[in-house]
């Protein structure tokens, strides 16, 4: 009896090993790697039958499992490239993922350039007092051509003839909360503007100095371009756009040797997500700018519910910033980078049900994830109470006749 409660235990051992890995597999993959998947649990099915037929076979695994553990943990080697001598453009270093992302990669020994909006800022006065002197500073708004050509400039004074190994497409906005209907034209172009088109000039002004270099090309993008959060739609369009660019680029830049990755994060507490004033003074220009009609027929009170939900949002989102840095150093420094990155809790299971799970679950899944609005239109309220009244008054009505 008690070989027998051994034997299962390192049974569940073995299986807990292949089945834990399988879906591993399965949380940090997308709909691409559905065949390695398949394979992954063809073999886990196989192992399966191998120990319940032939039980000797469950120590034997058992025993090759601890051994390759062991092997790879001592010999594994680094999988690392050098930094020495690389140079590294990281745009929206003001504050978040930028300035974070540009003390990592200049205290692993890059030259990093990195991009603000302000010199003066607290952001760039930081960077300036806690990095070493191979840092230096930018001034860039990535929607002003003057600037990006300036830019240009500037890097290839310090890199000489060197190329750039690495750039980082980091800035970005979302301007707008709301319904697709009511999000502002003003906001949809505002976020093209900058998430897009900014960061497409960018990458085309320096790809001749990434091709010299046959580097990376790492972009912070969102899973709201891929994925239809609700009141995202504005941030979401400009996402798609900038998430299939630089997917043609990835293959049109395979026979440069220049490697492409995105990150894709989960929500992170950076710029003004935390900024109470911020959401007032975005909810007063939406009001004021919104027409008589909509407002009407939606209501301002399912207005502030929204706005309201994403501030709530904002307050808990995650303030360790590192799940994102750390993708961002991986795609510039391992040999094989991959080309997505799911950074953050959440996002890869996210990614598996919305794949993999019928539409109608993986929507539920997305609004209850992100804004769980209560609040119905003003002028779906008063549908529903006409409706209401209507069937009532038709139940009377079928009462009296029946009398």
């Amino acid at each position: 009896m008690e070989d027998y409660a051994l034997s299962f235990w390192i049974y569940m051992g073995v299986m807990s090993v292949f089945v834990g890995g399988a879906m591993k597999k399965i949380l940090a993959s997308h709909i691409s790697a559905a065949p390695t998947l398949v394979a992954w649990l063809g073999v886990t099915v196989l192992v399966e039958r191998l120990c319940s037929l032939w039980p000797p076979a469950i120590l034997v695994l058992a025993i090759l499992c601890a051994a390759c553990c062991l092997f790879s943990g001592k010999n594994a080697p680094a999988h690392t490239l050098p930094t020495e001598g690389k140079a590294v453009f990281i745009t929206g270093c003001d504050s978040g993922f930028g300035k974070a992302t540009a003390q990592r990669l200049d205290a692993l020994g890059f030259e990093v350039f990195a991009s603000v909006l302000d010199l003066s800022g607290p952001g760039a006065v930081e960077l300036k007092r806690v990095c070493s002197s191979r840092l230096t500073l930018l001034q860039m708004d990535i929607t002003q051509p003057q600037d990006v050509q300036q830019a240009l400039i500037s890097t290839k004074a310090k890199l000489g003839l060197r190329g750039l190994w690495g750039l980082v497409n980091n800035a970005g906005v979302c301007v707008n909360f709301g319904d697709a209907e009511l999000s502002l034209m003003s906001n949809y172009r505002g976020c093209m503007e900058v998430n897009f088109f900014g960061t497409l000039n960018v990458t085309k002004t320096f790809l001749p100095l990434l091709r010299q270099a046959q580097g990376r090309i790492v972009t912070v993008s969102s899973p709201s371009g891929e994925q239809p959060f609700p009141c995202l739609a504005a941030y979401g369009a400009s996402k798609a756009a900038l998430n299939l660019f630089i997917n043609t680029l990835r293959h049109e830049l395979e026979p440069w040797g220049v490697k492409v990755s995105i990150i894709l994060p989960s929500s992170f507490k950076t710029g003004h997500s935390s900024n109470s004033e911020y959401w007032e003074k975005q909810y007063k220009h939406f009001i004021q700018n919104l027409s008589p009609g909509l407002l009407e027929e939606y209501g301002e009170e399912y207005m502030l519910e929204t706005k309201e939900l994403f501030q709530g949002h904002a307050k808990t989102a995650n303030e360790d910033l590192s799940p994102v840095i750390n993708t961002i150093t991986d795609a510039l420094v391992s040999h094989q980078p991959k080309i997505r990155y799911y950074a953050g809790p959440g996002v890869g299971l996210m990614y598996f049900i919305c794949s993999y799970f019928p539409v109608f679950i993986s929507d539920k899944f997305l609004q209850r994830l992100f804004v769980k609005k209560k609040v119905i239109p003003r002028a779906l309220r008063k549908q529903n109470l006409l409706n209401n009244n209507n069937n009532n008054n038709n139940n009377i009505n079928k009462i009296d006749k029946s009398k």
